[in-house]
């Protein structure tokens, strides 16, 4: 179930369809469950705060929850803490700022995401380095995909003891014209690869900023 299907929740909700999962969308806009109607496996006008109308629905019945309510933090909130009141066993919601998330987390969500803030620090992280992605984890851990400084290149992988040297892993290898494939101790990167390379973020980062020119 996706609850709001403004930018954020629509597009969610149409990539679930598109992967296979059947989809209640849900919003209290009218104009908007008629626009997704004919594309998600259930559209409904409903006041996502009110329980009763939620259990006409069948909203208990579902496992996964995804509340992506922006421009009503009360609604949020309150739609977050009903979900939580029927047990749903996992609840996704959006968070317009901190304070919001830290609400959402108390009264019953799982995960919080806040889409504009965590793309806003991917992006810088891009603009500033030469990383072609970056992908941020908890405990400080990163992945990103770049390209490789001259001084692995021709070798196999384990004889450049990137490991020891720059404290990342090449966990992929992408050649031009290829698709990605795993990275092992025989693997030899040539130049013009691109590399999904992990590890902690300061080290992520100084390995990508050692190719020759930004991307």
């Amino acid at each position: 179930m996706v609850v709001g299907l403004g930018r954020f929740g629509s597009s969610l909700a149409l990539e679930l369809v598109g992967s296979g999962f059947e989809v209640l969308g849900l919003d209290r806009d009218p104009k908007l469950v008629q626009r997704y109607a004919d594309d998600l496996t259930h559209a409904a006008v409903a006041d996502t705060t009110d329980p009763d109308a939620l259990t006409q629905l069948g909203v208990p019945d579902f496992e996964r929850a995804v509340v992506s309510i922006g421009d009503d933090i009360e609604a949020s909130i309150l739609t977050t803490s009903v979900l939580s009141d029927f047990g749903i066993a996992s609840i996704w919601a959006k968070a317009t700022n901190r304070r919001h998330r830290r609400i959402l987390e108390r009264v019953g969500a799982h995960h919080v995401v806040l889409p504009e803030h965590d793309m806003g620090e991917r992006v810088a992280h891009l603009v500033t380095g030469r990383m072609l992605d970056y992908i941020e984890f908890e405990d400080d851990y990163a992945l990103v995909k770049t390209t490789a400084p001259d001084d692995v290149l021709g070798v196999p992988l384990g004889q450049t003891s990137i490991r020891k040297r720059y404290g990342v892993t090449v966990a992929g290898i992408k050649r031009p014209g290829e698709k990605f494939t795993y990275a092992t101790q025989e693997s030899i990167v040539e130049r013009h690869d691109l590399l999904v390379v992990a590890g902690r973020r300061d080290q992520v980062e100084s390995f990508a900023n050692l190719t020759s020119s930004p991307r």
